[in-house]
């Protein structure tokens, strides 16, 4: 998202418990997934495409089994067999579930997930109610943020600019990150490069070397950025659109993103992004490049 002056701590709900108070999910039909499955979730999760990239693109890029993912994929699947819900369970817990059994029954699977939750995102409110049944409604998420998903795809109105987009190399780590950085800390609160600047700056060089991030610069100030998080053929979804303070109110982030984004549509059907409902600014400028708010996602963290 482009980066607010400020952002707004979102006070969370208090829970019905007695509405969860129901019997345990059959935990027989969830099994954690493997390469053999790999083609059946794929298929799965190619439902929702603009949902799903992320998993989509985890699965791609890393495979099912993989430490890259820094958790685990489950399915769960229904009497004949057939999947219901998908879930990546760890650090970024990612939910895709078409029935209310399958959502409680990895719910309840993330109460033993050895990789430490730090956010639960999914779209409309089941992440909440993954929560609930996760805590048994017994406690609150540190931070709920109600985000906006914006959608482009062909045809667009196209905004021109002069400056030129680029791949980010190595030159530009400590800049992208120190940016990246400051968009997680007004998102979440929580400053990346102060928690863990190690594994930090070695996943934004993973990204730099896959050719997934994009910078504007003037000498060697950076200007612009944007990171694309998760790509499959169908969806490329970006995150952290920033736009260094010194530039900003210029127009310069809507032109960026849409040269970004014509750019992108040659690799992609559509180009999406989340960004918090308060940021009302950067909703703006999104629009002016070219983007819809088509949908509305809960991320929560823990």
């Amino acid at each position: 998202m482009l980066h607010p002056a400020t952002a707004n701590i979102h006070e969370t709900p208090r829970y019905d418990i007695a509405a969860y108070i129901m019997g345990s999910p059959d935990l027989s039909k969830v099994h954690e997934l493997t390469t053999d499955n790999t083609a059946e979730v794929q298929a799965f999760l190619s439902i929702r495409p603009v949902h799903t990239v992320v998993m989509s693109s985890f699965i791609v890029d890393n495979g099912i089994e993989s430490e890259l993912n820094r958790g685990r994929f489950y399915g769960y699947r229904n009497e004949v067999g057939t999947l219901e819900g998908v879930a990546l369970i760890g650090h970024s817990t990612l939910v895709e579930a078409r029935s209310d059994e399958a959502l409680r029954a990895l719910a309840t699977v993330a109460r033993t997930s050895e990789t430490p939750i730090h956010l639960i995102m999914s779209s409309g409110t089941a992440a909440e109610d993954f929560w609930q049944h996760m805590t048994n409604g017994l406690t609150q998420p540190r931070l709920k943020c109600t985000e906006a998903l914006f959608d482009v795809a062909f045809p667009f109105a196209v905004k021109t600019t002069e400056r030129q987009l680029k791949n980010a190399d190595m030159s530009h780590l400590i800049a992208v990150a120190e940016a990246q950085a400051e968009v997680a800390f007004i998102e979440c609160g929580v400053d990346p490069m102060l928690k863990d600047r190690e594994g930090f700056l070695k996943r934004v060089a993973r990204r730099i070397e896959q050719n997934r991030v994009f910078v504007v610069t003037d000498g060697d100030e950076l200007v612009f950025k944007a990171d694309i998080i998760a790509e499959t053929s169908e969806v490329i979804y970006l995150e952290g659109v920033y736009v260094s303070e010194k530039y900003r109110g210029q127009g310069i982030g809507s032109e960026c993103l849409s040269a970004l984004t014509l750019q992108l549509l040659d690799r992609a059907e559509h180009i999406c992004m989340l960004s918090n409902v308060d940021f009302t600014g950067a909703h703006k400028s999104f629009v002016k490049a070219g983007f819809r708010n088509t949908d509305h996602c809960t991320t929560l963290f823990v």
